[in-house]
């Protein structure tokens, strides 16, 4: 214990000097790392983001993708970056409260190697099958799809974004509520698991946002939502907790991370300047297609993220989750 307060009364010596420079920051381009792909909800809460900011603070600020490994690969370039405030991480709750639990190699820790910053949004995932499958052909809500499970134990499919996504632990924590056995078949990324609902490879699947075109399209079909509360943009579609299953609440966030060490006056102005920009009704507006705009101070995002861990790791092993 003694050794550790000793190390971090050093690292915060070595981040005095960079500190007391934090009020001209940024004085050159932002980077900001995005593991997953172009378009997604992850890449695009980014991209609006650091518009916004762009705009607020002066300087350009550069999305970069480095795909791969639910988020891993940019996630371990963040934690290893210059702890400047011009290499920041934009990523979800799977990379950060998820992948510790599941993964050995993960080099990173979510709590030691990063400075939390802000959510932006928060994302409930639909519950979604393909009318045209065959194999779902009598399911008209969530009671008969866990009734068809029942039937055939193993056989009825949930797609997800790979193994250990939020997508994954959201079929899971389904189908453990509901004492059933259902297959799970990972995809690597959340578009392909829901091409592989179109192309009828799986039978359902908790979908992101980005599907809610698709059900209003009569594409694919919403049974129900994975928040607390129903989505507003599909009020008719009820909450899995609303449907015999309390306390079913799983949803992802979008979060702003800078490397550990960082100042805290930089960390704080990142935070200042994301919450304003939120504020703003343009802005806000186009956050809220991705998801509930949702912002908070370093120090409250932080301790989200120990209850996230704490609550995943229960799910985890509650589903018998694990990665080979």
């Amino acid at each position: 214990m003694k050794q550790w307060l000793a190390a971090g009364a050093l690292a915060g010596c070595a981040v005095l000097p960079a500190a007391s420079s934090a009020a001209d920051y940024p004085n050159a381009p932002v980077k900001f790392i995005v593991g997953f792909s172009p378009g997604s909800t992850i890449d695009t809460v980014a991209r609006i983001v650091g518009d916004a900011l762009a705009n607020r603070m002066g300087q350009t600020v550069v999305v970069e993708n480095r795909t791969g490994a639910n988020g891993m690969i940019a996630a371990r370039a963040v934690a290893q970056a210059k702890p400047d405030g011009y290499t920041i991480l934009v990523s979800n709750s799977s990379s950060i409260t998820v992948n510790p639990l599941l993964y050995k190699d993960l080099q990173y820790d979510p709590l030691k190697d990063f400075a939390a910053v802000s959510t932006v949004v928060s994302v409930p995932f639909i519950l979604t099958i393909n009318t045209e499958n065959a194999r779902v052909a009598g399911v008209k809500d969530v009671k008969s799809l866990v009734e068809l499970a029942r039937r055939n134990p193993n056989t009825v499919s949930y797609g997800s974004a790979g193994n250990g996504n939020l997508m994954h632990l959201a079929g899971a924590q389904l189908a453990t509520m509901s004492d059933v056995q259902m297959l799970h078949v990972p995809y690597r990324g959340a578009a392909p698991m829901e091409a592989g609902l179109l192309s009828k490879e799986v039978d359902f699947g908790f979908d992101t946002l980005s599907g809610v075109p698709l059900i209003k399209s009569g594409k694919l079909k919403a049974l129900a939502v994975s928040t607390a509360q129903r989505w507003h943009d599909l009020p008719d579609v009820p909450a899995v907790a609303e449907l015999g299953y309390p306390g079913f609440d799983i949803s992802f966030w979008v979060g702003v991370f800078a490397p550990a060490g960082t100042p805290p006056a930089i960390v704080e102005r990142l935070n200042h300047e994301i919450a304003e920009a939120a504020k703003d009704p343009t802005v806000r507006a186009r956050l809220a297609v991705q998801g509930n705009p949702s912002t908070q101070s370093p120090k409250a995002f932080r301790q989200k993220i120990v209850d996230e861990l704490k609550q995943n790791e229960t799910l985890i092993k509650r589903a018998n989750i694990k990665i080979d």
